[in-house]
């Protein structure tokens, strides 16, 4: 092969590298700048955003408007609520959804594959259409405006997080679950000490997405709650949307304290997560 056609390869590839590289800086700043410039106007006095570009740094910076909406905007109660809320459903959905998928990956029993086909197909039904059919049923029970009435629609597993462990158990060698059988171990034993230890970076993956679907619940909480007794962070954002509609460092600071939990979040996972998609990629 030729020197020159070496050399219009090798540049070819590296315009096809900058390429990909400036296609990921876009889409990174479309991403971070409405995170941003949240977090610039949350720290600005209401006099400094009228009267200077929205892009402009503050100067001082103020703390002020996250003061104000934990105390008189009830946010701090919201985040409580909230924070329960999603520790609640996240630990029941993953202690249901492994048993479930581990039923359906590794036990025999008449009429698994239909079964796990017909639950999966819930997934197709829109959450619109049984809210009003949860909502009679929770009135019903006297359940409505309490605690229970925001965790139990959700609590016990889900098809998403099914069908994910479901797959994941099943790419598990079946040699490494006989030699656990020969050495004595039960059902019991093989799902706490083989099959989950082995699925830590799927089970991080699914924590978190299931921290993220709770934390951001709107539509449920918004109608099985009222006041601010149970009141949930999507909620009391809402609402002082409506009530500082002209202020907009007030709103901004909300949103900045509903965002940084799960930003936390993903930096505490994102070394598990990143595993989770590498081992995927590779089946």
């Amino acid at each position: 092969m030729s020197t020159d056609s070496l050399s219009h390869k090798r540049i070819r590839r590296s315009t096809r590298t900058a390429t990909v590289y400036l296609l990921l800086v876009a889409g990174a700043l479309l991403t971070v700048a409405p995170l941003v410039l949240s977090a610039l106007t949350a720290v600005k006095t209401p006099e400094q955003f009228a009267a200077q570009s929205p892009l402009a740094l503050p100067n001082p910076v103020t703390g002020a408007n996250f003061h104000t909406v934990l105390d008189q905007g009830g946010l701090g109660r919201a985040m409580v609520v909230t924070a329960l809320m999603t520790v609640f459903v996240t630990g029941g959905q993953l202690v249901t959804s492994i048993l479930a998928a581990y039923a359906f990956a590794r036990t025999d029993f008449p009429g698994r594959d239909p079964l796990f086909w017909v639950y999966l197909g819930t997934m197709m039904v829109p959450p619109m259409v049984t809210l009003i059919p949860l909502y009679l049923m929770f009135a019903k029970l006297g359940l409505l405006n309490t605690f229970w009435a925001l965790v139990l629609p959700f609590v016990f597993g889900s098809p998403y997080a099914i069908f994910l462990l479901r797959q994941y158990f099943r790419s598990i060698p079946e040699e490494l679950l006989g030699a656990a059988r020969l050495d004595g171990a039960g059902t019991a034993d093989i799902l706490v000490h083989v099959m989950v230890p082995m699925s830590r970076p799927i089970l991080a993956t699914l924590t978190l997405i299931t921290i993220v679907t709770q934390w951001n619940n709107f539509m449920w909480p918004l109608v099985a709650s009222s006041g601010r007794t149970w009141q949930v962070l999507t909620v009391a954002t809402a609402n002082l949307q409506t009530q500082y509609n002209t202020q907009w460092t007030l709103v901004m600071a909300a949103t900045t304290l509903a965002i940084v939990p799960l930003a936390v979040l993903f930096l505490i996972f994102q070394r598990q997560v990143l595993r989770s998609i590498a081992w995927t990629g590779r089946r």
